[in-house]
């Protein structure tokens, strides 16, 4: 799509609304003496307002995401960003959303909030990727499309060459939700961005980075949605402490606790995969695993005893019988595996 058929999609109200401005967005000087925001004068390290842009954290991000910061927004949690793609394209009452399940859970709470029509599509039982299906069940009021890869609870990646085709098909916005791409073995759409104008990549640092915490989610796009995202967010969106925080742990290397964390992956899904108890673990690219069990009620009962906690994904269509494992540190990892063999 061309961005102007993309702007297109943009309610006429956010379109026209004119932002909440502070002097700060319009003095480009040096520090000075700030009377303009009715703040406390007495230094104590937070009695200043944020930077409603947040240049520096996205000067931070810029470098290692290799993504222009004019192309990037920073929500608090990818939550805000999801909600910012329903209140931006979706005219409440009247378009829709399509997503596919069983995947994340806050497209269609954001979507009852916005007051959006919200149509699934069901995965098969490899949870294959349903292009075909989803496009079938688009109309005319279509805004928006959301894909999650690798997808949660099922933890699989969708064919790059495939999510690319839909994109070039599909007349309206794309979502592909990343939250766990540092762990997959395919590349990030991050690295076509540039070419499609219809699609916006959601990341997070909660959970690679590890600041989960601070509650600080990504969503990279062209530059005009990224500054229809910029108007429509609230002002302060992201407080002084969590970025100064921020900055000072992404300067860590993670490269290390990632590898190790797949490894792991690697490991438990090997290990389960020897257990009576255990029907089937479903491939991963994600830092956690889908298994199938003989009574995952029963085996969640058993762990929480232990005080281990996993999640019971059986009330989930196309989970029925499935515990989500998180893959933790290895001593924490052999403490599961330990409950899982001795059960029953």
């Amino acid at each position: 799509m061309e961005l102007n058929e993309v702007l297109r999609l943009v309610r006429k109200n956010i379109i026209s609304l004119a932002p909440y401005s502070t002097a700060r967005d319009e003095y480009k000087g040096a520090l000075g003496v700030f009377l303009d925001a009715n703040e406390n004068p007495f230094e104590n390290g937070y009695n200043r307002y944020p930077d409603p842009r947040q240049l520096e954290l996205k000067g931070i991000i810029s470098k290692f995401k290799g993504v222009a910061v004019e192309n990037m927004f920073i929500g608090n949690g990818s939550d805000e960003a999801i909600d910012l793609c329903y209140r931006v394209f979706c005219n409440p009452g009247k378009d829709n959303a399509v997503a596919i399940t069983p995947s994340y859970g806050m497209y269609r709470v954001a979507a009852d909030i916005n007051d959006v029509e919200f149509r699934e599509v069901q995965l098969d039982g490899e949870f294959s990727f349903p292009g075909k299906e989803v496009l079938d069940l688009c109309d005319e009021n279509t805004k928006l499309v959301f894909f999650c890869s690798p997808n949660n609870p099922s933890g699989n990646s969708f064919p790059m060459e495939q999510m690319l085709e839909f994109i070039s098909s599909f007349k309206g916005i794309v979502v592909v939700d990343e939250a766990y791409i540092d762990f997959a073995e395919q590349p990030s759409l991050l690295t076509v961005l540039p070419k499609y104008k219809n699609l916006i990549v959601l990341q997070t640092l909660s959970k690679a980075y590890g600041l989960a915490g601070l509650r600080l989610g990504l969503a990279f796009a062209d530059a005009e949605i990224m500054s229809i995202f910029a108007k429509v967010k609230y002002p302060y969106n992201i407080n002084i402490a969590g970025m100064e925080r921020a900055k000072e742990l992404l300067a860590r290397d993670v490269k290390s606790e990632i590898e190790l964390l797949k490894s792991e992956r690697k490991r438990v899904a090997a290990a389960l995969k020897e257990m009576k108890c255990v029907q089937r673990v479903f491939p991963s690219d994600a830092n956690f695993l889908l298994v199938r069990v003989d009574d995952a009620r029963a085996l969640y009962d058993a762990l929480i005893q232990e005080q281990v906690i996993v999640r019971d994904r059986s009330r989930l269509k196309g989970c029925e019988g499935t515990l989500r494992i998180t893959i933790g540190k290895p001593e924490e990892n052999d403490r599961m595996l330990a409950i899982v063999k001795d059960w029953k």
